[in-house]
């Protein structure tokens, strides 16, 4: 057995063991759903809110009040308007810290014009850049879903460190209705189906992929021209990718390492295990960065660096087995 294949042997019983955790101390989540356009359009989005608002609560387990929801049909407070974006946004930067995750789901309709991306809300619409506005001086992990068509633009507008940007489209000119709502929310709330690697955690990269798939085999099964592709950017350059192709530009190893739902209470509640979690997780960044750097490293120092890391992972894991 080679030395990587050892490691990898090591790496899979480690993660066996001892399932990944997400680095936030805190989730947040805001749910917009912008203006329908149709009676059709507007049912859709309603079972679309209601579930991924139930899927965050059980079995992800969101605090209520911790999820957000601005919608067509709700009273001034809460319809989702410009004015109430931007006031639920500035009201949630000074609550975040680093360690946090922010959530950001966009349901509905987006255009383009050639000049600015938009997503459709009550009112006047946003543009990308607005959103961009808005969102700059959150501390906390950004994870960014645009669903809408059109959604292209604004991976690069929203792209940045520590943000992971979904778009529903790999083209300003996919402008039709999409489906990949349905089966993002659907990835959250099968997390069995949705876990690619079995560990019993559903992260971020895992969701995208199963949503991205889903939508491909829906097109085939109806012998219809695909018009939708989602892409994805975690490593700040503004270059969205599909799943396919993230390997070949670094992208993807923010989302391997972020997961939506709580840690075990077992280690909510001991500071010491907590603290050897947020370590793990740094490891497991710096091991999914190594394998996007492998093909620009000569192979006797790609493993040496694989071993070192796994090895450190591994001592990290049987102490926090210990400690519990």
């Amino acid at each position: 057995m080679t030395r990587v294949a050892r490691v990898c042997l090591l790496l899979t019983l480690t993660a066996a063991v001892v399932p990944g955790l997400a680095a936030a101390d805190e989730r947040y989540a805001l749910i917009v759903s912008g203006a329908s356009g149709s009676e059709k359009f507007a049912e859709s989005q309603k079972t679309w809110v209601s579930s991924l608002q139930s899927t965050l609560q059980k079995p992800l387990g969101f605090a209520a009040d911790h999820i957000i929801v601005l919608s067509e049909g709700a009273g001034e407070s809460d319809i989702a308007n410009r004015a109430n974006v931007t006031r639920t946004l500035t009201a949630l930067k000074p609550k975040l810290t680093a360690d946090d995750t922010l959530l950001v789901v966009l349901l509905g309709h987006g255009t383009y014009d050639g000049t600015a991306a938009k997503f459709n809300l009550v009112g006047p619409d946003m543009e990308s850049r607005e959103w961009k506005a808005s969102l700059d001086g959150i501390a906390a992990r950004l994870v960014f879903v645009n669903t809408t068509s059109s959604s292209f633009e604004f991976v690069q507008a929203l792209s940045g460190k520590n943000r992971i940007v979904i778009a529903a489209t790999d083209s300003s000119a996919q402008k039709y209705a999409t489906v990949f709502p349905q089966y993002f929310i659907e990835a959250l709330a099968d997390q069995a189906k949705a876990d690619n690697d079995k560990n019993g955690r559903l992260s971020v990269w895992e969701a995208f992929t199963y949503a991205s798939q889903a939508v491909k085999q829906s097109f085939e099964q109806k012998g219809t021209l695909v018009t939708e592709r989602s892409i994805i950017d975690d490593n700040g350059d503004g270059v969205g990718k599909e799943a396919t192709a993230t390997a070949a530009g670094g992208d993807g190893v923010l989302a391997r390492t972020t997961f939506l739902d709580a840690p075990p209470a077992a280690t909510s509640a001991n500071a010491a295990v907590a603290a050897l979690d947020k370590r793990r997780i740094a490891i497991e960044v710096e091991i999914e960065q190594l394998k996007a750097r492998k093909g620009e490293m000569p192979a006797g120092q790609y493993e040496e660096e694989f071993e070192r890391l796994a090895i450190e992972l591994a001592k990290i894991s049987a102490q926090i087995r210990s400690a519990k």
